[in-house]
């Protein structure tokens, strides 16, 4: 049975109790909404005593299944004020299930700052005080934990940011090489985690077992067919290739790059941000593309990128940091982005909600497109905590309302990713109506880019699936979202009952069933299921559409 650890931070002790029956088949996000839903109250404040953070590894992560270690981080956002849940990858969700851990709940707080480190082991569990990591960016915390628990642990931890509570703060997971590149990023929970006086979780991983199985020889096949599944597939081909950046040249050819604050969807310089000019780059200095994020992943879609010293920046320059730090604001030099990129990381912010929150401050003064030196140092300010920087960490909403900015790229208080929503309307329905916030994890619609009819029925599909996606804690990246049959296989036979495909499909119904309970017990109702008025209201060029999907249609997407 997989077991759940409690750790209350106001009262110092750490609890185990196994997982019920209930829980057989969920992990992942279905897990923590599950959990989120029963024991936080919807209105409570974000920061305050009775919000949770959950972390939840997804259900086949542990298992020999490739490109399966995803983990959910959840609570409530302080960004959106509604429920959150943040994928990340990383080393954290293999090792956690691996040690027969459905779930790390963290409640209540700590009397000091940030300073509070969990270490989880085999049959272990203990509270421990580091107050020298206080105000330490990621890595250095990372190489001091490190130091003092051993070259192998897995850290969870947060950056200046989520000590700061900021509501763009991100929760850092340490990938393959030790890095904490791999983020939760979204939503503000590394802001969560800082409420609570938690700077890290230290996961020991050394002589950490794979996960027992049922049905060994069931599950074998089951892994082989998928395996199978990955290595003839021309999508994982071109992500292990090119990266995630090899959506810079997709998104121009069909006008979805956000360009200068979402005003155009193609950007004249996009040849010097491409994954043809990553790959000559990580060429030429040494770096690597194909890398792994996870043991065991197939995809191997990330890269490590090295500045022109040779130095280390990043392993994972990723699409959405390139696009929202470099068309999105002028900016067409992956060297500035890259550096903007490990500054994110190690301050622990979140770069879409940062790069469209630079994005609209170039209505005032204080920032211009194209300006690369500036935008480092309002990304350094944010990270020292200045005046400027605390109202910039906060996000694009609250930026906009402090400097009364009316055109703001955000759905629930969340900022639009990098993929435009009057050129890929499909996706702008799941923007407006995922329980999420603007969101392109929460359920990616590519069929009939420009058409406004047929939308509702494709996001509700996207959303259930990647819901399901998220709860076994595979990768999105292998596209495989609707394998229903082969889910249940794999389910079947590492639990040792088997869904029907109507079950599986029902753990994602479910998941958003109670994520959108949760929003509107938050106040959060359907009125809030809607784009920015500008997207209805300005051209995107090069193809000069609008997003003119039917208010009707975003809400008969959850009337199933």
């Amino acid at each position: 049975m997989r077991k759940r650890i409690d750790v209350d931070l106001e009262e110092g002790a750490i609890r185990e109790t196994g997982l019920t029956g209930e829980t057989l088949w969920l992990g992942g996000r279905a897990l923590a909404d599950t959990i989120l839903s029963s024991e936080v109250p919807p209105t409570c404040h974000p920061l305050g005593l009775r919000n949770i953070l959950v972390f939840a590894p997804g259900l086949l992560a542990g298992t020999t299944l490739p490109s399966a270690g995803r983990m959910s981080v959840a609570g409530k956002s302080p960004l959106t004020g509604g429920t959150k849940e943040s994928n990340v990858g990383g080393m954290a969700g293999t090792i956690l299930a691996r040690l027969g851990i459905g779930a790390v709940v963290i409640r209540g707080a700590s009397d000091t700052p940030p300073q509070k480190v969990v270490l989880i082991g085999e049959n272990r569990a203990e509270l421990t005080d580091m107050p020298e990591l206080r105000h330490l960016g990621n890595y250095e915390a990372v190489e001091i934990l490190k130091r003092r628990f051993g070259e192998n642990v897995v850290i969870i931890s947060i950056g200046p940011c989520g000590e700061m509570k900021m509501a763009a703060a991100t929760v850092a997971v340490t990938d393959t090489g030790g890095r904490p590149c791999r983020h939760a990023g979204r939503g503000g929970l590394g802001a969560v985690m800082g409420s609570k006086g938690l700077k890290a979780i230290v996961i020991d991983s050394v002589d950490v077992p794979l996960r027992e199985v049922v049905d060994q020889g069931a599950f074998a096949e089951a892994v082989k067919e998928y395996a199978s599944i990955l290595r003839s597939s021309k999508r994982v081909a071109f992500w292990r290739q090119n990266g995630t950046a090899g959506l810079v040249d997709v998104s121009q050819a069909r006008g979805s790059l956000p360009t200068r604050n979402f005003s155009s969807g193609v950007y004249e310089e996009k040849d010097h941000v491409n994954a043809d000019r990553l790959k000559a780059l990580v060429a030429e200095r040494g770096g690597t593309m194909g890398h792994s994020c996870m043991k065991g992943c197939m995809v191997q879609c990330s890269n490590v990128f090295r500045d022109s010293q040779y130095r280390y920046l990043t392993s994972g320059l990723e699409y959405e940091t390139i696009a929202m730090m470099g068309p999105n604001l002028g900016i067409g030099d992956l060297d500035t982005i890259a550096q903007i990129d490990f500054r994110c990381d190690d301050y622990g912010i979140d770069t879409i909600e940062i790069g469209a929150t630079l994005g609209i401050l170039t209505e005032t003064e204080l920032f211009r497109f194209g300006d690369s030196k500036r935008a480092i140092e309002l990304i350094d300010g944010i990270g020292k905590g200045s005046l400027l920087g605390r109202i910039l960490g906060q996000g694009a909403v609250t930026t906009g309302k402090v400097f009364g900015i009316v055109r703001i790229p955000a759905v629930k208080g969340q900022a639009l990713p990098a993929h435009e929503a009057r050129a890929i309307k499909g996706l702008g329905v799941t923007y407006a109506t995922s329980p999420q916030g603007a969101d392109h994890t929460a359920g990616f619609v590519s069929e009939e880019t420009l058409s406004r009819e047929g939308h509702t029925e494709r996001s509700r599909n996207a959303q259930v699936n990647m819901a399901i996606v998220d709860s076994l804690g595979l990768c999105q990246l292998t596209g495989l979202r609707s394998e229903y049959s082969l889910f249940a296989r794999l389910m079947g036979s590492l639990t040792g009952k088997t869904p029907c495909e109507q079950e599986i499909r029902q753990i994602g119904m479910a998941a958003l069933g109670r994520e959108r309970a949760f929003n509107l017990a938050a106040g959060i109702g359907a009125g809030q299921d809607r784009l920015p008025e500008f997207l209805r209201s300005e051209p995107l060029p090069p193809h000069n559409t609008v997003f003119d999907v039917e208010d009707d249609d975003l809400d008969r997407v959850f009337i199933e």
